[in-house]
């Protein structure tokens, strides 16, 4: 499997400030003198944000369970759930719409997996040690970071930006006793006004874990080095120029949902970046970056027993773009400009080796070299009321696909002859939200409409196996753009000793992609029960809804929880696949003299709206417990901090919807956290 993805975002600051003026000149209504209070543009934006690092390392009382993999703490976020093949590299979801309905970036910057079955989302590429938080848009509000249907993530980077803290560094260690999971870790870092780096590297593995009972599943062990720096240089008051390295590596990665492993998957993450924070007139905060990233990725079944016939499926991808963005402030309009592009080839393969040697090889292209290219432009624009404020923004992109290699286009020409080699589309998205404060109320609604091209594999996927519903996949590089027409509402009851939230989305998705039978071709893959080829419905629906409170019972006691419930039904009423049953989560934390203590709740109901036509099965309701235990200690001018915690406390067994082909979840887990820092 090889994958080429390129990405350039650009941010033009004069388009943006021909577009501002000429909105500012038709629509300037009775305003507000005041700023916008920064609390109100948070609510606005209806973005969360998954806190992973505080600047402090070992400022991890807050966090139940430091060094966890990136992907349990974006699982504590309200909006994402994780699709889960293995203990490693979970697929991220929002709106119970997976990867290619979502946007995500690290550090802004475009990066595509390497691998046709999903075993390499972009979140696997970094770690929670070189990040500083998880920024979280739902639908439209994430097309900030590309184009989207279901919303955008981005995975900013950890940096000191010019803070004097001088020399300071860390040791971290951790280990759990279900799969015998080992992290070390470290950084090193300086800083003064003028100069800044930071370096960090962190180790994990781990081998195989058990789920509830003492049942080991097989193939489920993981092994992953990742090493980052990043450093600025001042050139003068208000301009420096950053530049970022992420190196990372996972090798003999089980996958025990899938019948085939990964012995391989790197990727190298490279930035430099100008910033200025003010330019002339209005404009502030510019900020332009170009980027490289190369990934390799080698799906392997070589420590498979009895497989029919081996196979071979590497794959790369390669990234490269760049973007520019800055801010623009008039009076009550407080706006934000970003242009951005990718150039992207993807190219997979598969060689099949069969048991008889004097046989020939088999060979196919999975994704026959697909080159991308996409330029887009972003504008958002805050507007000042009295008592509300408005945002709106769009989003405008063009962009292309090309086949590059003959083989593969010939290929694809058994399936549509008149396919051509080039297909172009202009992808368009608008939102508009809406917040006012009623008393100890906020009202949040919006609407938006956006569009995203089909992914590699639904146009241009050549018999890709999902292992989900045991059938081979075709794309379709004739498929319509998807579109999706959205609200969301959200009101929120707020004071100072508790809060409570209400929200509620829906969306109306056009043209929606997905995989249909077709009787009439021949399977690849052996054993498959047929070939689906992406298709368009006519209309999906999706529905989210969720309510979530906080109460400070005291200074030291917190308690907090959420319960949300989800559907989602294509145009004939028929489920659709991987919608979350109703879930909830609560927890009680203590913080009081540097002591933290923490016991949790989550679990789902019963598993009723299934589609057994994509693989799903009923999955029962399930409960777990869990709790932690933390302190933190001075020393002279260095810091200790020690947490330890259960999870699963009850040991039980238990599979959820988002566990591929229902593999079950860990059982009782207990593990230790041992940090330590010299500022």
């Amino acid at each position: 499997m090889k994958i080429f993805i390129s990405v350039f975002p650009l941010r033009g600051t004069l388009v943006g400030c021909l577009w501002c003026a000429l909105f500012c000149g038709i629509f300037t209504p009775k305003l507000s003198a005041q700023e916008t209070p920064a609390d109100s543009l948070k609510l606005i934006n209806l973005t969360e944000v998954v806190v992973i690092s505080t600047g402090k390392k070992l400022d991890h009382q807050k966090q139940r369970k430091p060094l966890s993999t990136l992907d349990e703490f974006l699982e504590s976020s309200r909006s994402i759930n994780m699709v889960k093949r293995g203990a490693y590299a979970w697929e991220p979801t929002m709106n119970d719409m997976a990867s290619e309905r979502l946007a995500v970036t690290i550090d802004g910057m475009q990066i595509f997996g390497a691998c046709t079955d999903k075993m390499d989302p972009i979140t696997s590429y970094v770690d929670v040690s070189n990040l500083s938080e998880a920024q979280i848009g739902s639908g439209q509000q994430g097309a900030v970071f590309g184009n989207t249907i279901g919303g955008g993530i981005n995975l900013k980077l950890d940096k000191s930006n010019f803070k004097p803290t001088g020399w300071n560094g860390s040791l971290e260690s951790a280990f759990e006793t279900n799969n015998k999971m080992r992290v070390f870790g470290g950084e090193l870092n300086y800083s003064d006004e003028k100069f800044y780096a930071n370096t960090d590297v962190i180790y994990r593995k781990a081998d195989d874990y058990k789920a509830g009972g003492n049942k080991e599943v097989n193939f489920s062990q993981f092994e992953k080095y990742n090493f980052s720096v990043n450093s600025g240089y001042k050139l003068t008051d208000d301009k420096f120029i950053s530049a970022t390295l992420i190196y990372d590596e996972a090798k003999d990665v089980g996958y025990p949902a899938l019948t085939m492993d990964v012995s391989l998957a790197r990727a190298v993450i490279g930035s430099v970046s100008f910033n200025q924070d003010t330019l002339f007139g209005n404009l502030s905060n510019w900020e332009s970056k170009v980027y490289y990233n190369t990934i390799k990725h080698v799906m392997d079944d070589t420590t498979r027993p009895d497989v029919v016939i081996h196979m071979d499926m590497p794959g790369w991808s390669e990234t490269a773009g760049f973007y520019t963005q800055a801010n623009f402030n008039k009076e009550n309009n407080h706006f934000f400009f970003k242009m951005d592009g990718f150039y992207n080839k993807s190219y997979a393969e598969m060689t099949m080796y069969p048991t008889n040697s004097n046989e020939p090889l088999m060979f196919m292209l999975t994704w026959p070299d697909v080159h991308t290219k996409d330029v887009g432009f972003y504008a958002e624009d805050h507007i000042n009321f009295e008592k509300s404020s408005l945002k709106l923004s769009t989003r405008l992109a063009y962009h292309s696909n090309a086949v590059a290699d003959d083989f593969g286009l010939n290929s694809l020409k058994i399936f549509y002859p008149e396919m051509e080699k080039t297909n172009s589309r202009f992808l368009k998205s608008f939102s508009a939200q809406y917040h006012t404060p009623l008393s100890d109320f906020h009202f949040n609604g919006g609407v938006s409409y956006g569009e995203r091209a089909p992914s590699v594999s639904e146009g241009y996927g050549f018999y890709l196996f999902n292992s989900f519903d045991n059938h081979d996949y075709i794309g379709d590089p004739n498929l319509n753009t998807e579109s999706s027409a959205d609200a969301n509402v959200s009101l929120t009851y707020k004071r100072p000793v508790f809060e409570i939230t209400a929200t509620a989305n829906y969306f109306h998705i056009f043209d929606y992609i997905i995989g249909k039978v077709d009787s009439s071709l021949s399977t690849m893959t052996i054993g498959a029960d047929g070939v689906k080829i992406y298709t368009n419905l006519e209309y999906a629906q999706l529905f989210n809804a969720s309510f979530s409170g906080r109460y400070n019972i005291s200074n030291a006691f917190k308690l907090t929880g959420n319960l949300s419930y989800h559907r989602g039904v294509d145009n004939d009423g028929e489920n659709l696949p991987l919608i979350s049953p109703v879930s909830y989560r609560s927890a009680l934390d203590f913080y009081k003299n540097q002591y933290s203590v923490s016991l949790s709740v989550e679990g789902t109901g019963e598993q009723t709206n299934y589609n057994p036509a994509y693989g799903e099965t009923k999955t029962a309701a399930y409960a777990t417990l869990s709790a932690s235990f933390g302190k933190r200690f001075f020393i002279n001018e260095s810091d200790l901090f020690v947490k330890a915690g259960i999870q699963n406390i009850f040991d039980t067994y238990y599979s959820s919807y988002t566990d591929w082909n229902n593999i079950p979840r860990m059982g009782r887990n207990i593990y230790t956290t041992i940090s330590y820092s010299i500022n």
